[in-house]
């Protein structure tokens, strides 16, 4: 599985899961909840940067939403084998 649209496809259902809103993830991203949108919806891919960050900001919305969201991006990547 490639890794276009994984990010968001993850970050939405970590959102779900431990309900944090798109919006509060945006605010504390410091960025429009449009990008937030466009991720989670998969018409953008959020950049190796900004990864970070959203991993960062989750971590202070939810620990527990940020530890998923690592999981399951990086999971993958560490047990596929291409």
């Amino acid at each position: 599985m490639g890794l276009m649209g994984k990010a968001g496809q993850v970050l939405k259902h970590v959102l779900e899961k431990y309900d944090v809103s798109q919006y509060s993830l945006a605010k504390t991203l410091g960025v429009e909840r449009t990008n937030v949108y466009r991720w989670v919806h998969e018409m953008r891919d959020p950049t190796a940067e900004t990864l970070l960050d959203i991993v960062k900001a989750l971590k202070s919305l939810s620990h527990a939403a940020a530890e998923e969201f690592v999981q399951l991006y990086l999971g993958e990547v560490l047990k596929s084998d291409d």
